[in-house]
């Protein structure tokens, strides 16, 4: 976290410990504890990325379009950047994404729609695209 907002989402260990009383940095857990408990609220909480090439972020930025338990291709994100060609660019972009579950890399797949490269672990993809789909489902149907 800096001045502006949250700077970087890690998996695994803890980066440091948990500034009390901060409020953005509550803010990001409450809105993160939602997103694990099935809450597809988007996020709001402020941002701050003050890295990254242009290409970079015009990645990220149309990662954060992608809707919620919705599922793009590398190569759909390269063209809708203006670079058709550059679907492995993209996916470097992805693994460079500081602020993964937030700007939502994992909703990127390999154009056979075969769940490829993720920086937190393909494992973790699964995990939060399954839980979005399980969301998804139960609200379009009613069911909780």
């Amino acid at each position: 976290m800096d001045d502006a907002g949250v700077c970087a989402v890690r998996f695994g260990g803890a980066a440091g410990p948990l500034v009390s009383g901060d409020p953005v940095l509550e803010r990001a857990v409450e809105e993160l504890t939602g997103y694990f408990s099935g809450e597809s609220a988007p996020f709001t909480v402020p941002l701050s990325v003050p890295g990254g090439s242009q290409f970079e972020r015009s990645v990220w930025r149309a990662l954060w379009a992608i809707p919620y338990a919705e599922m793009r291709t590398y190569g759909q994100i390269a063209a809708a950047v203006g670079e058709p060609d550059g679907a492995r660019a993209v996916g470097v972009a992805c693994n460079r994404n500081p602020l993964p579950i937030i700007v939502p890399c994992h909703r990127v797949v390999g154009a056979d729609g075969k769940m490829v490269g993720f920086g937190g672990g393909i494992w973790r993809k699964k995990v939060l695209l399954e839980l979005e789909a399980k969301v998804r489902i139960e609200r379009e149907f009613g069911l909780f």
